[in-house]
């Protein structure tokens, strides 16, 4: 493909939906809409998660990086019940079980997950308890439970307790004036027994002591207490040391912690698109209250406290959890603020820049002399917020159009989108709303938009703006030329330090006219659009994707050499599975990189003998989306968008081609290098459980992050990933 010329993708009519035609299995007896065939989504996405729970054992990483992966699988885990264990729940609470590909309902897959999380869970605690808690004592940083407080950190825990956490905290006794409180999702409480009469003679036996979110749930031990190292107390221990206090001339004869997960997808009707933001604020206070999902009790607490708040909650003992340690686990996240140890942590790098995106230089001048392409984390986000700040100030800009789904709380971009309207330029923004959980912070940045007199939309009901993309227009010796930014992650600073994404900078033509297409099919009305190179959803990304894996597949049957490479998080659209299915039988080499959900099934005799599957994880999440098809005059897009259902179907994403020959080489050539890695990855195997690649004698023993670090990154320190 000549490098100047992008060469038009034309689409067949091909139905995307679950029959799609033209794909017939190679082996006629071969029914590749089996259940056979398929993954359980939900048990996969566990699987993931117990690979990111494994890093916490991985001794090649600093220590408190190992505490920081298991603390991540505790936040994956809270999610996936506060979402998708909520969803499962609310069809049986409706009574629309309905199988899936994989021919599971939803009260298997829910029996399944919850064993699945009991020993996931005993699994994390035994590794905090008998590997990390041990290891980072050696290392001067101390959790000190009650019974090795000596008397002077006694005496200063009791003066903390009462100046500090008494004067906040509502204990609640339980009596038909005081019915069980409203707990909010995922908080810290206690329930406790009590014995004896108060002074209004009331006797229940029972009350709730819940912990406000703004007390610390650790706390750091001043040096004049302990001079030595680092050292913590957990708020539970404080109020477990001091709970009698609460409830004067009564005695607490047990007193256990617990914590609620909630249902915390948002439920919005199709209201009008004016009303989109009160609706979902309203929304916003709800979600601290849904329907329980997942019980976590400390491990003493007794089956009597434990039914009466499994009955309160409308759980069953399946869905209850008892812990060995904090039941808030994920908040010990606070501590990498609290202790200066860089020599436990990942060495520090620092992200590489093209010389001609340094600070100080016209990013307009270098996107015009070549595409400017960028993998995050190892090349910096910065000239993108650069490019936005010039943009803001160059008199030849007219307008701005920016999609915005997550973006750090102080973002520059917002700041830098805010000035270009101030300084009288037409800012257009597509907000998405309903980006789950940056929805509060979200309002907050179109209000602030909206003031700056920039032209806020929310999008369109119904289907999220995933898409990222900015496009400016400036006036250029006498002429109007558009330029754009497309990603595969964020608009987030913060993010592209943690997650692995690509940028590409371009003024080519017909992509940035593509770009335009998109925006007034957001932002305005009319029919459907026909972009010339991108693909995008929900429109013509699937049919998109189908068309270029039948190619693969008629060059295979052709005899020639055929091969499709992805790189996603997530692999579940059932339409698109069959087609690799099909690929596969017709000789495509398909080497599949997902980090997470995967429902194909890989090496299956007949069906996907030539699919490989491989998961990586390490430090920095993997997050880029790339399409690779051997045989198409396009063969490389990089994009926003999964191989979900949801993706392809309910979002507006675009999947985006490279189409310079130089950066299309990069990619494939990084992608060889995940494909390779025997350091960070795992292998799927046909039963749904993944195999740690191991390097061998001969074979690098660095990981591909590590190897992007050093190749692309400027002050990287040596280290292992």
């Amino acid at each position: 493909m000549s490098s100047s010329q992008p060469s038009k993708v034309t689409l067949t009519d091909a139905n995307p939906g679950p029959e799609t035609p033209g794909c017939p299995a190679v082996a006629a007896d071969i029914d590749l809409s089996a259940s056979e065939y398929y993954l359980n989504r939900e048990l996969s996405y566990m699987q993931f998660n117990l690979r990111v729970l494994e890093q916490a054992k991985n001794q090649q990483h600093p220590l408190l990086e190992r505490l920081m992966f298991l603390l991540i699988f505790s936040s994956n885990l809270d999610e996936f019940y506060e979402i998708r264990v909520s969803g499962l729940k609310k069809q049986l609470g409706f009574g629309r079980q309905r199988p899936g590909p994989d021919g599971k309902y939803p009260q298997e897959i829910l029996s399944e997950l919850h064993e699945q999380v009991r020993l996931a869970l005993q699994e994390q605690y035994r590794i905090l308890n008998e590997e990390l808690l041990p290891a980072m004592a050696e290392q001067n940083i101390r959790f000190l439970y009650r019974h090795e407080w000596d008397d002077n950190l006694v005496a200063w825990t009791q003066d903390y307790f009462r100046n500090e956490v008494l004067p906040v905290i509502s204990p609640l006794g339980l009596d038909p004036a005081h019915p069980f409180p409203r707990l909010v999702n995922k908080s810290l409480n206690f329930i406790l027994s009590l014995e004896g009469k108060d002074a209004f003679g009331r006797d229940s036996g029972l009350a709730i002591v819940p912990a406000p979110r703004a007390l610390p749930r650790l706390i750091k031990i001043p040096t004049h207490i302990m001079p030595e190292g680092d050292n913590f107390i957990f708020l539970s221990s404080v109020i477990h040391a001091h709970v009698e206090e609460f409830f004067p001339g009564m005695r607490v004869k047990e007193c256990h912690q617990f914590r609620v997960t909630r249902n915390s997808d948002l439920e919005m009707s199709n209201v009008e698109v004016e009303d989109v933001a009160s609706a979902l604020q309203g929304e916003l206070h709800l979600r601290r209250f849904g329907a329980a999902a997942k019980l976590e009790v400390g491990a003493g607490c007794p089956s009597e406290l434990t039914d009466f708040l499994l009955e309160r909650f409308n759980l069953t003992e399946e869905e209850l959890f008892r812990l060995d340690g904090p039941v808030n686990l994920q908040r010990l996240m606070a501590l990498t603020a609290m202790v200066n140890r860089p020599e436990l942590r990942f060495p520090p790098f620092s992200p590489g820049t093209p010389p001609a995106l340094e600070e100080g230089n016209c990013i307009f001048t270098a996107v015009t002399r070549e595409d400017q392409l960028l993998l995050h984390p190892f090349q910096s986000f910065i000239p993108i917020i650069d490019w936005a700040r010039q943009a803001a100030k160059d008199p030849g800009v007219i307008s701005i159009k920016q999609t915005l789904y997550r973006t750090n709380e102080s973002s520059e971009l917002v700041e830098a989108l805010a000035e270009a309207a101030r300084n009288g330029k037409e800012v257009t923004v597509v907000i998405e709303l309903r980006a789950r959980f940056d929805e509060e912070e979200n309002i907050q940045f179109a209000s602030i938009l909206q003031e700056a007199g920039a032209v806020v939309v929310y999008g369109v009901m119904g289907y999220k703006t995933h898409a990222k993309m900015l496009l400016i227009v400036r006036r250029e010796n006498g002429r109007l030329k558009r330029y754009a930014h497309m990603g595969t992650g964020n608009y987030h600073r913060k993010n592209s330090l943690l997650y692995t994404d690509y940028s590409l900078m371009t003024c080519d033509e017909v992509v940035c006219s593509d770009i335009h297409k998109v925006f007034q099919q957001i932002t305005g009305m009319g029919k459907k659009i026909s972009p010339e190179v991108i693909l995008h959803a929900p429109f013509r990304l699937m049919k998109g994707l189908i068309q270029l894996i039948q190619q693969e597949k008629q060059a295979a049957l052709e005899g020639k050499p055929a091969r499709i490479i992805a790189k996603i998080n997530s692999l579940t659209d059932p339409a698109i599975i069959r087609e690799l299915y099909c690929a596969s039988q017709s000789g495509v080499q398909i080497d599949l990189i997902v980090r997470g959900i995967c429902c194909l099934k890989p090496g299956v005799p007949g069906v996907s003998d030539n699919i490989r599957v491989i998961s990586v994880i390490g430090r920095f999440l993997e997050h880029s989306r790339v399409y690779y098809f051997a045989n198409s005059s396009t063969s490389m897009y990089c994009s926003s968008a999964d191989w979900m259902e949801r993706n392809l179907q309910q979002r507006i994403e675009i999947a985006f081609p490279i189409l310079k020959k130089k950066a299309a080489t990069r990619i494939l050539e990084e992608l060889e290098m995940y494909l390779a890695d025997r350091q960070q990855s795992w292998e799927l195997l046909a039963d749904g459980t993944y195999r740690k690649n191991e390097p061998g004698p001969d074979e690098s023993p660095d990981g591909v992050q590590s190897l992007l670090l050093t190749a692309l990154a400027t002050h990287a320190m040596a280290t292992r990933l």
